[in-house]
């Protein structure tokens, strides 16, 4: 029955055209949400639970206090190591000859192309919306900390690689899980590892999948003419090319998705910040009053909704729902790197957390703040955009404060806005694609036709997920995203005292002068 109304799902889309197709189509989506939400609704509802009389998700907690942790653990690695990071990924220390595929840039870029996203353009809107501009400082905050997961996630991502023959690897937190438990002889780590597994599949294909795919279709709607757009109820239209385009990235591996985000990321980072940068340059003359407006929010609270704690739970939520500090997908992509130091990718790892939140973060609440478009409603003490309250993280409701925060100096912002928002779909699918893969191989075992397998099974998706309103489908998936940070963080514990040997093994090497530039 199930396979039947994939196939009778898959035939709908391709067959828009026929009215009766697109009402059978929504049904089906009513129909899997509903079916979604009755047997998954459980596993939604535990993994974002709040703690007991706050309104704190315990899995933010879980990510924010193992930052700590780390950061503690490593004596505050993200400052020590953070030119040494800089160093790295302009290749100072590179040897072509390592094993490996892809350069230190390329990993970080791969990696950060997973994370940077709607995040950075809708979350932190509706953080800031909800918890006022204080939320921003407890956003930086937890970003920083988070560069240490990613220092620890990272840096046995490539100690605990498969490398193969054809000069090809493997790695991530699956085969960390694995060999680290064994080799400090500890037990349950093939079961952690079959978890994380499954959880990245699932997350893979929903929140790195069909709800890029959904997203980056609306987008397009906004900017063709909405409902009266040749693209409306034709979603699958823009699914089928995005699919097609961003198969023909995947089919080449982690080379081929490396040469392409170590291109796409850095302009639509430099195309947004450059934007951002306009308007704070415009209103430069509010930029020391934004930073009050933001530390005295911290601590004092800005409107009934924005107080202190209002303000911490936003920051922190969105943050670790931004980078991704401590889930671990980000080790599978840094294991690709060419080199034989562990500990260098680790390094490198910091400047992800600190892009994606602290600067590109940062740079919308700015921009956000600044612009004057959150007003407080004197009656609720809620954050106000022209006179609609924003409650809950919607994307919709934090994309249209982020374009007004913009459009009211950049007129033109919201076709600017609509390309980052492509652009950054675009670059999380072809990431969460090799997140995913690199999962499925460990479960099923590699070969090339294993591998296509996936692929095509993650381009249907696609296509799927931009013609669909799979609500229930999302939520599960974004779950298990999450979920894999249960996992992850838990084996991380275990396995962060061999992380500490590495990391004196190498910063004594680096300074004794054993380990030298390779490019001079």
């Amino acid at each position: 029955m199930i396979l039947n109304r994939i196939i009778t799902t898959i035939i709908l889309l391709f067959l828009p055209t026929l009215s009766w197709a697109q009402e059978q189509s929504a049904s089906f989506d009513q129909q899997v949400n509903e079916v979604f939400a009755s047997s998954t609704g459980w596993f939604v509802s535990l993994i974002f639970a709040p703690l007991p009389g706050t309104s704190f998700p315990w899995i933010v907690l879980w990510l924010v206090v193992a930052a700590s942790v780390f950061t503690l653990y490593f004596g505050f690695i993200q400052i020590r190591a953070f030119s040494h990071a800089i160093s790295l990924v302009k290749g100072d220390y590179s040897d072509p000859n390592d094993a490996g595929e892809v350069s230190h840039f390329q990993a970080l870029a791969t990696a950060l192309s997973g994370t940077v996203g709607l995040g950075n353009i809708a979350g932190v809107a509706v953080a800031v919306g909800i918890g006022g501009p204080g939320a921003t400082f407890w956003m930086i905050l937890a970003g920083l900390l988070g560069m240490a997961s990613k220092f620890t996630e990272c840096t046995l991502g490539v100690k605990y690689r498969n490398e193969y023959d054809d000069g090809t690897v493997s790695g991530g937190p699956m085969y960390y899980m694995t060999k680290g438990f064994k080799e400090r002889g500890l037990p349950g780590g093939a079961i952690l590892a079959v978890l994380f597994a499954i959880f990245t599949i699932g997350g893979a294909l929903g929140g790195g999948n069909m709800f890029q795919a959904n997203q980056a279709h609306a987008q397009l709607l906004g900017i063709t003419g909405g409902e009266a757009s040749f693209l409306s109820g034709n979603g699958w239209l823009t699914g089928l090319i995005l699919a097609g385009i961003v198969f023909l990235v995947i089919v080449g591996g982690i080379k081929s998705i490396a040469n392409v985000t170590e291109k796409v990321v850095p302009f639509m980072g430099v195309l947004y910040v450059g934007a951002a940068l306009v308007i704070l340059l415009v209103n430069y003359d509010m930029i020391g009053w934004a930073f009050g407006q933001i530390f005295a929010g911290a601590f004092t609270g800005l409107g009934v909704a924005g107080g202190l704690v209002g303000a911490l739970i936003q920051g922190f939520k969105r943050a670790a729902f931004s980078n991704e500090a401590g889930v671990g997908s980000a080790a599978i992509a840094h294991s690709a790197v060419r080199t034989k130091e562990p500990v260098t990718e680790g390094v490198v790892s910091l400047l992800e957390p600190f892009i994606d939140t602290v600067v590109i973060c940062t740079m919308t609440a700015l921009v956000i703040t600044i612009s004057g478009v959150l007003v407080i409603d004197p009656a609720t003490g809620l954050y106000m955009l022209e006179g609609s309250s924003i409650k809950t993280v919607d994307g919709s409701s934090g994309v249209s404060l982020t374009s007004a925060a913009f459009g009211s100096a950049l007129s033109w912002f919201p076709y600017i806005l609509a390309v980052a928002v492509v652009l950054f779909a675009f670059s999380t699918m072809i990431s969460w694609s090799y997140y995913g893969l690199k999962a499925w191989t460990y479960l099923v075992g590699e070969g090339k036709t294993k591998e296509t397998i996936f692929k095509v099974i993650f381009c249907i998706f696609i296509v799927i997920g931009a013609a669909a309103q799979l609500g229930a489908v999302i939520d599960f998936s974004d779950a298990m995203i999450f979920a894999m940070a249960v996992v992850n963080i838990t084996a991380l514990y275990f396995l962060m005292p061999i992380v500490k040997r590495e990391m004196k093994s190498y910063f004594d090497r680096l300074k004794s002068g054993e380990i030298v530039k390779f490019k001079q």
